[in-house]
This record gives C-alpha cells, structure tokens and sequence, in this order.
C-alpha cells in the first residue's frame, strides 16, 4: 500500500482456513521477516518498550505521565504494528525497502481508518481502568486503601482471591474480544481499501472459523510478551517484531481475494 494508492473500494477478502501447520511457518516467516531487515523491527518494537518503561519507571507516581502514556498507547501503538506489517508486505512482494517509504505508508495511515481502531482501543481502556477500580471496591470495600506494593497479603484473604479470579475472567475476556477485533483488522486495514467496522467483523469470522489455531496464536502472543517483558522489556525488542511480522504472514493466510 503507498500513499499514492487509489482510494477505491477494494474487493471484498473471503475467509479461509488456517492449519496449525501455517501457523508455525508464519512463525519462522516472521523469524525470517525479522532477521532481514531488523533495524526496521528494532526500531518500531522501541515504541512499545519505551512505553512500557515510562509506565512503570516514569509515569509511576505521577498522575499526569501515567494517564499521557496509558491513554496515548492504544492511540499511536496500531502505527508501530502497521510500521512491522509494510516491511513484511514489500519483503513478500519483492518491494524496495527505505525509511522513506515505509514511514510514508505508516504516516498516511492517519487520514484512512486506522485511527479509529486506535479509537476503539482508548475506550476499552478506559473500560479496563474502571472496571479494575470498581473490582477493587467490590471484593475489597476500604481496604482498597492499602498501598498494595507493601501489603501483598491483602490479596491472601478469601475477598483478595475473589478479586484476582474475578479480574482474570473478565480481564481474559476483554483481551479475547480485543485480540479477535484487532488480529486480523490491522493488517486488512493496511492492505485494502475498507472501513474499520467491515475489517473488524472479519477478524472476529476469521477467529471464530479458526477457533483453535487462532487463540493457540493469542496464547503463544501472550506467554511471549509477558517472558519478554522480565528482563526491563529488553526482550520486546526481539518478540515483538518477530510477532509482528508473523501476524502479517497469519493475515494472508486468513483472507484472500477470490478470482
């Protein structure tokens, strides 16, 4: 996609079937994305790591940091996916690389749809955050109070356990419904001429047909960033562009064009 593109309604994909066997060449495709052009993975894989940092080292104790990182997350964190999803685009189809021309596709991606999902993503936060603030009232009543970075035994008691199983189900649920709406979506939204709305409901179809590889996919997400993210988030540096340009490799395998 360049930025020179005709914006003309593109062809609507069709759904197709992911093995588990694609699944893991997507993986090694992403592997290899990576490995051939890794100063661009390095480069927006430092958004979220930076981020991150600034959420716990920076934005800690400070009210007004923490609410600009966490609210311009969600906002600007699609871009930086989209930044992984044009390298493996012009890697697949033989395409120059150039700073240039990749930030130009990542850059034009303000005036199309995308930021609507960046939209999206900035309410289900602020769902999440007052949903978790509410739980705590909940299940804790005014021991919500404590400083629970030196009174982890508040979470021992019968009412600290309800709150951790209840936050769990229902934090598990809304990063389900994020994944399944996202998934798919974003590289769609780079790749054809389609509205945000029409790219979502085909990513929530493409998880639904393909249940099983699909949330195997979103789990090996999930254990992958959370061991990365141990070492000071270093290890987002190399998990994140390798996801990312394997979820590329996943997208063209979802949908294709019929002839």
């Amino acid at each position: 996609m360049t930025e020179d593109t005709a914006l003309s309604a593109s062809p609507r994909p069709e759904i197709g079937t992911v093995t588990l066997w694609e699944l893991f060449r997507a993986l090694r495709e992403g592997w290899r994305d990576f490995t051939r052009a890794p100063m661009y993975g390095l480069f927006f894989s430092a958004f979220y790591v930076l981020c991150g940092a600034g959420l716990i080292y920076w934005g800690a104790g400070t009210f007004t940091w923490t609410l600009v990182l966490a609210l311009g997350f969600p906002i600007f964190a699609p871009f930086a996916a989209v930044g992984l999803y044009e390298v493996s685009r012009r890697l697949e189809a033989d395409e120059p690389l150039g700073w240039s021309s990749v930030l130009s596709v990542v850059w034009a991606e303000r005036g199309r749809q995308l930021p609507w999902i960046g939209a999206l993503l900035v309410i289900i936060f602020l769902f999440w955050s007052f949903f978790a603030h509410m739980s705590f009232a909940m299940f804790l009543g005014n021991m919500q109070l404590i400083n629970i970075t030196t009174s982890w035994e508040m979470f021992l008691t019968p009412h600290g356990m309800m709150l951790i199983a209840f936050q769990l189900l229902v934090g598990g649920l809304v990063a389900l419904f994020t994944y399944s709406i996202t998934v798919v979506s974003m590289p769609l939204l780079l790749d054809r001429e389609i509205d945000f709305m029409t790219a979502m409901g085909f990513s929530i179809r493409t998880v639904l047909r393909n249940r099983v590889v699909m949330l195997l996919w979103a789990a090996i997400i999930a254990v992958t960033v959370l061991a990365a993210m141990v070492p000071m988030f270093l290890g987002l540096f190399l998990a994140l562009p390798v996801l990312g340009h394997a979820t590329w490799h996943i997208y063209r395998r979802a949908l294709f064009t019929p002839l």
